[in-house]
């Protein structure tokens, strides 16, 4: 998922389910997020998507930079 993100720019949450078959995006993303990663989510209101007008639809793409401050693991309990 971190590579279809890198690679496409910003990526819709029905990219990642629909045609990746990725269940569970959003509990992906926040585990990305966990790790470190600098991943971003701006909410759209409304999204076309297979000719269907979906609402409220999850953008992900990748914030500079895409790791955090050095220092972020140990901060966390992590070596």
């Amino acid at each position: 998922m971190l590579g279809i993100i890198r690679e496409q720019g910003p990526v819709p949450s029905f990219e990642l389910t629909a045609n990746r078959a990725i269940p569970k995006a959003a509990a992906r993303i926040h585990g990305l997020r966990a790790r470190g990663f600098n991943v971003l989510t701006v909410i759209l209101a409304e999204f076309e998507f297979r000719c269907t007008v979906r609402r409220n639809v999850a953008i992900y793409s990748m914030g500079t930079p895409e790791w955090p401050a050095p220092g972020f693991l140990e901060t966390r309990g992590c070596r």
